[in-house]
């Protein structure tokens, strides 16, 4: 179990090592699923550009939605992006910064799909088998005589092997549209490359300090929820440790008095020590209502980005420094007035 707990903990500390390991993976098995499909084109003027063009399409849409179900990033952008403004602004820029980085990651899939698919070839041949020119390859007199109901059902035919009698024709045919399908392929990776290299290279010239803020607090808002959710938990395992011990308390006085006769000064400083540090992990919230409440105005109303340590420090030094030059100028405590009393000496010369 400690394995597991920090095999967990590993992932949380290098999420984005890990969502990038997750996009590897689905990667690797859309293309290890479209090598293990068994393809049937249906051969059917009706239906086969459906299923090739579905083939191409709808995977890829569910490779794309898988990716943003496993993107933890996605309830965070969606919790910061309907939450209430209250008293914490919201960054339209830091919303597209975490919208981009989810899109992107979860395209990995699809593109692998496609590409593949294109590559591949038996898709496109099976959806555009029925608009083929048979005139380009010399042999006209298959079609001679044929209805256009009839030319379309010979063309459907194409993808299968079985079904189309003259082998030679269904091999040039096949060559023929594989190769466009191919060129589809290549240009699509070479889109897709030129696009990531574009993005790595502009980039740069922008602004870097306004990618840097957006990077920063896309970051934060991720941390700032897990430790939210990890001080949650303390404080609800606190909780409840302490609420079972007040109960056996309470029901059990005699017994609980008589086990701590029976027990030495150390196990019961030991206990008083573990009893305390439970109460300081409650931060004083010891009721149902107001856990609630620190909850409901959690979400409705999160304090400002602005710490206030300094000017917290500033006023209290300058509350001492007021005490001590009102005690120096002999004033009661509570009497002091705002100005300093200036104090003045009179020298005296025989001269």
């Amino acid at each position: 179990m400690d394995k597991f707990r920090m095999m967990f903990q590993f992932l949380q500390s290098n999420q984005e090592s890990f969502m990038n390991g997750i996009c590897g993976i689905m990667a690797l098995a859309s293309a290890q699923m479209y090598s293990a499909f068994e393809f049937s084109c249906p051969c059917m003027p009706e239906y086969n550009y459906t299923y090739g063009i579905g083939l191409l399409i709808v995977p890829p849409i569910w490779f794309f939605l898988l990716g943003f179900v496993l993107n933890n990033n996605v309830s965070v952008l969606a919790e910061e992006w309907k939450r209430p403004t209250g008293k914490r602004t919201k960054d339209p820029t830091i919303l597209r910064y975490m919208f981009c980085s989810i899109t992107q990651r979860s395209l990995i899939a699809p593109a692998v799909w496609v590409s593949v698919t294109l590559m591949d070839g038996k898709s496109f041949i099976c959806a555009f088998s029925i608009d083929l020119n048979i005139d380009r390859f010399g042999n006209t007199s298959l079609l001679k005589g044929m209805s256009e109901t009839e030319k379309l059902r010979l063309l459907a035919r194409i993808p299968c092997k079985d079904l189309f009698e003259n082998q030679e024709l269904r091999v040039a045919a096949t060559r023929y549209i594989k190769c466009i399908s191919q060129a589809c392929g290549w240009m699509l990776l070479l889109m897709m490359t030129f696009t990531a290299f574009l993005i790595r290279a502009i980039r740069p010239c922008f602004t870097q300090a306004a990618f840097l803020k957006t990077k920063y607090w896309s970051h934060y808002i991720d941390i700032e929820r897990k430790m939210f959710d990890e001080t949650c938990k303390e404080h609800a395992k606190s909780f409840a440790k302490v609420c079972i011990q007040q109960y056996f308390e309470n029901i059990s006085g005699h017994m609980q008095s008589f086990h701590h006769h029976h027990h030495n000064g150390d196990s019961d400083s030991e206990d008083e020590d573990k009893g305390k540090s439970e109460e300081d992990k409650l931060l004083g919230i010891r009721a149902q209502d107001d856990m609630n409440k620190v909850l409901w105005n959690w979400h409705t109303c999160k304090p400002p980005l602005a710490l206030k340590k300094h000017h917290l420090d500033d006023e209290i030094e300058g509350a001492l420094n007021g005490k001590v030059n009102g005690g120096i100028n002999g004033f009661v405590k509570g009497h002091t007035h705002d100005m300093e009393k200036k104090e003045w000496a009179v020298y005296y010369s025989k001269v």
